[in-house]
């Protein structure tokens, strides 16, 4: 998972592009982007780190040119380093950036491709490259000295016949302008605003519409399924659907865990979204379990406290903030190994005890994932002193691996596959555990807009919509995703931090 931002403005955009990463730090922070183009020139900055750490005064001097694109990565396909961070460029046609968010399922076909039909060069295990050299080459082959918008849409719909999978993209031509486009199915979140100014009009793109709100841009739409987005260098918007066979079955995750509650996604607000998961929860344990002795309920920050919020009212039962977080400290989702997971659990919660001793708690999660975290946190209250631990995930057990820009643990990974709810509970310590039903989360993200035909949901019933996912792909993914085969690639990358400014002379060379 990561987070894209582009803008067209009519000053410089350094600085926009990265208060709009910062919020959207939370959809990654293994490394963030900036790339900006002035008169034809790409100036870069990139590197490990979240973005306040990447990004200093001396580097946003240099950032100059009123068009960029901006990129917070969460590792997903291919290696984590600073050679990963996005954007990434090709000099061959024009000059392009990329910044990139979500996954492609049929990567290796494409880069035998890409090599041998193509007769392209990759430097990387990234699929985001892969991506870029098959837009770069269909753009290409137009033959056009100055392409325009009907010859950048056509590239999009050769990427569309080859690329399979999930993508939100941001892009940039030197010399030409911006574009953006939506995969087919919408699996991963695009939309664009517009600012006016005195000066002129003003367009960005981002994956999440908070972002929009934090610079002041007006919310226009979200990109369709399908749909490709060119601002040329006059400031001219063009729209066009490049998939002939475009439906929108969004990644129903997003409402669950990696959203801002303040966001909306395809017409459904991110925030009632999750009241409702957190009223349909209420109605089960109601329905299971009518006489409960739940004192008190206490959300596990902070994905699940709108959640929580709408349980507690509707069970009629207190709500009480049990856990402080440190903010200083990533999310654990993110976290590379099982050890690094379980020690940074403790780094980032700390139990108020008041809240916890002789009580019988129920815990309320956004999803339940190894259970790592689950199983610590459970540990913490009873520390504490309660004298039951009851646990709810506001969506239903993640039983098989994501495909599509998420990097989910491997099947043998998830605590859930291959578990009834009795043993999961077992496992992680609870007194009692209950699930959302998958029904009831889909109910609550489509009751924010029932135009969408459905629902992104492989994580949790294994129906994978782009069709191309068998057991041989998913077996393949188990041997290149394991914590131990990903500890192991994180030690040959860790010999350096190479990246700095940089000045792409479009088409030329790179000036370090």
């Amino acid at each position: 998972m990561c987070g894209v931002i582009g803008i067209f403005g009519v000053n410089d955009v350094n600085l926009s592009l990265y208060d709009a990463l910062t919020v959207l730090q939370h959809r990654g922070q293994d490394a963030a982007g900036i790339v900006t183009e002035k008169s034809g020139q790409f100036y870069q900055r990139k590197s490990d780190g979240l973005a306040r750490d990447v990004f200093h005064r001396r580097d946003m001097v240099q950032l100059v040119g009123n068009l960029g694109i901006g990129h917070v990565r969460y590792p997903t396909a291919g290696s984590s380093g600073p050679a990963l961070a996005q954007p990434l460029y090709v000099n061959s046609p024009y000059g392009i950036c990329i910044a990139h968010n979500g996954n492609l399922t049929n990567a290796d076909n494409l880069r035998r491709d890409i090599k041998g039909m193509d007769l392209r060069h990759l430097n990387t295990d990234s699929d985001t490259e892969i991506l870029l050299n098959v837009f770069a080459h269909e753009l290409q082959v137009r033959g056009k000295l100055l392409p325009d918008s009907r010859d950048i849409f056509s590239a999009v719909e050769h990427v569309h016949a080859r690329c399979k999978g999930a993508f939100a993209v941001v892009g940039l031509i030197a010399n030409q302008g911006l574009f953006a486009f939506r995969d087919r199915f919408g699996i991963r979140p695009l939309c664009y605003g517009r600012r006016k100014t005195s000066e002129g009009t003003e367009y960005a793109v981002v994956s999440e519409s908070v972002a929009l709100d934090s610079l002041g841009f007006d919310f226009v739409s979200d990109l369709k399924p399908g749909e490709a987005l060119f601002i040329d260098k006059a400031g001219n918007l063009h729209l066009r659907q490049c998939s002939d066979d475009a439906i929108l079955c969004p990644c129903i995750f997003e409402h669950v865990y990696f959203a801002r509650p303040d966001s909306m996604m395809d017409n459904i607000s991110v925030y009632k979204c999750r009241l409702r998961m957190g009223e349909r929860l209420a109605e089960k344990i109601l329905k299971s379990w009518p006489d409960h002795d739940i004192d008190v309920v206490i959300p596990i920050p902070d994905t699940s406290r709108v959640s929580a919020q709408a349980l507690a009212e509707r069970l009629g039962v207190k709500l009480r903030e049990g856990y402080m977080k440190n903010r200083y400290i990533g999310r654990t989702f993110i976290m590379p190994g099982q050890k690094e997971r379980k020690k940074s659990v403790r780094q980032k919660l700390n139990a108020v005890r008041l809240e916890f001793t002789d009580k019988n708690v129920l815990l309320v999660d956004d999803s339940i994932v190894r259970g790592t975290t689950s199983r610590e946190i459970i540990q913490m209250a009873r520390d504490a002193g309660a004298k039951k631990v009851y646990i709810a995930s506001a969506a239903p057990g993640v039983r098989f691996p994501n495909v599509y820009g998420i990097d989910m643990p491997v099947a043998s990974e998830l605590i859930a596959h291959g578990r009834t709810d009795k043993s999961v509970c077992e496992a992680i310590g609870a007194d009692w555990l209950v699930y959302q039903d998958l029904e009831d989360l889909v109910a609550a993200a489509s009751e924010g807009n029932p135009e969408i035909y459905r629902f992104e949901c492989s994580v949790f019933d294994g129906n994978y919509i782009t069709g191309d996912i068998d057991e041989e792909y998913l077996d393949n993914l188990e041997r290149l995703r394991s914590d131990d085969v990903k500890s192991a690639r994180q030690l040959a990358m860790d010999f350096g931090k190479p990246q700095a400014i940089g000045i792409f002379n479009a088409g030329l060379e790179y000036k370090s």
